[in-house]
């Protein structure tokens, strides 16, 4: 197999465990709410426990990342995916669980950082978008598959334990990852930047690059000019491009949405199987226009999904805050929530990882990325806890906090992002 195409692959995978173990815990929180008597608080509370363990694997990820090496470090990461996914498996009370999710949480923040950089310094400048994507493809893989899983589960009537099951079938692709990690090279950049000359050479030609003594006269160019430390002086404009896709990422609520998805279906009237249907249905619109996004993003360019998926959000949201409100129309609370995960994995959801890979130069890119993801987990973990106490006092309010965010989402964007398409990263000036 092409090394270019198997780097990409199992690079994606990482996605997908990071996709199911963010997705997992819908169908689980009615499970582990009747297991340990919790009220929406603590419900908010336990559920938001796996985020605050993604915020210190997003903000320690990228020093070990620029030293050792993204793939050396996603090792590791697979091997935190197993415990945890075991942990939650065979845990004897709420207070493990808590420690298996952390430790879950811990591997998804730091691959957040590491998967995406990996991609982007295997790829070249003519199809980064779409590879490094395909670390969003695999998320929103995942995120259908966990529901499938959970929806399957259901079905096998395990009665008090169901939650434990659903939890514990993540430990399957994360052997896989593990084993398959072990088949794929460094990448050529970080080499070249170690001294490697030699082997990074035998990487560029193994995932066809025409001119490799070009690309390593680009990869010292970059080292030269980049400083070692990620200053705000240095990198002001990065570091805020960062921080502010990051930010918008979780504040148009797809999280919420998805960690909470059986919970606003039931909360509609919905019964247990029903939701778990729906929630499937939700995935398989992530998926389909994340390949949608894909196949356009390296043509139409970073910019414009962001615009576009923007105004869709802000449509689907306040559709969807008038529904719970007004307690009319329920039957269309499916199509609006559609509609929001369409716009949002068409712009937001396919845009974030490519876009934060892309902005930072090669010697502080594991720790701009370490910025950008740890933004993202720290405002995740916030929406996420607060949630099920704010729709247990008004179903609508979340929705609309939702939409005004992606309004003001829009302005930014349109006013200060910059555009990448089609550039090398060492050519990237932001």
């Amino acid at each position: 197999m092409n090394t270019l195409l198997k780097g990409t692959l199992v690079g994606g995978l990482a996605g997908l465990l990071f996709g199911f173990d963010t997705a997992v815990i819908a169908g689980t929180t009615q499970g582990l709410a009747q297991a340990f008597q919790l009220d929406p608080s603590g419900l908010g509370m336990t559920v938001s426990s796996a985020l605050w363990g993604t915020l210190l694997g997003a903000l320690f990820a990228g020093r070990p990342g620029d030293r050792f090496g993204a793939r050396n470090c996603l090792r590791a990461i697979a091997g935190l995916y197993v415990v945890s996914a075991l942990g939650c498996l065979f845990a004897p009370s709420l207070a493990v669980l808590v420690a298996a999710r952390v430790l879950g949480g811990i591997a998804i923040g730091a691959s957040s950082v590491l998967a995406p950089i990996y991609l982007a310094e295997i790829a070249p400048a003519h199809r980064r978008g779409m590879l490094v994507g395909a670390f969003q493809f695999n998320i929103v893989l995942g995120i259908l598959v966990a529901y499938l899983s959970n929806y399957l589960v259901g079905l096998a009537d395990l009665g008090a334990d169901e939650w434990r099951w659903k939890f514990g079938v993540a430990a399957l692709p994360a052997l896989l990852l593990c084993g398959l990690l072990f088949v794929i090279p460094n990448s050529p950049r970080w080499l070249a930047v170690k001294g490697r000359t030699k082997e990074a050479e035998q990487v560029l030609r193994e995932i066809g690059a025409a001119d490799v003594a070009g690309e390593l006269a680009r990869y010292a160019r970059g080292h030269v000019a980049a400083g070692s430390k990620l200053s705000w002086s240095r990198y002001r404009k990065p570091m805020l491009l960062a921080f502010a896709i990051a930010a918008f990422n979780q504040l148009s609520g797809i999280n919420a949405i998805l960690y909470y998805a059986n919970d606003i279906f039931a909360a509609a009237g919905f019964g247990k199987v029903s939701a778990d249907l729906q929630s499937v249905m939700i995935g398989a619109t992530n998926l389909l226009f994340t390949l949608l996004a894909l196949t356009v993003i390296d043509r139409l360019g970073r910019k414009t999904l962001l615009i576009v998926g923007s105004v869709g959000m802000v449509v689907a949201l306040t559709a969807t805050a008038w529904i719970q409100w007004s307690g009319m129309h329920r039957d269309l609370l499916l199509w609006a929530l559609v509609l929001f995960i369409a716009a949002f994995a068409f712009s937001q959801g396919a845009v974030i990882w490519v876009y934060i890979s892309e902005i930072f130069p090669t010697e502080v890119r594991a720790r701009g990325q370490s910025l950008g993801a740890s933004t993202h987990w720290l405002m995740d973990a916030i929406v996420a806890g607060v949630f099920p106490a704010m729709a247990a006092r008004s179903t609508g309010l979340p929705f609309v906090l939702f939409a005004l965010a992606m309004l003001v989402q829009l302005f930014v964007v349109a006013r200060w992002f910059v555009e990448t398409k089609g550039t090398r990263l060492e050519d990237i000036d932001v």
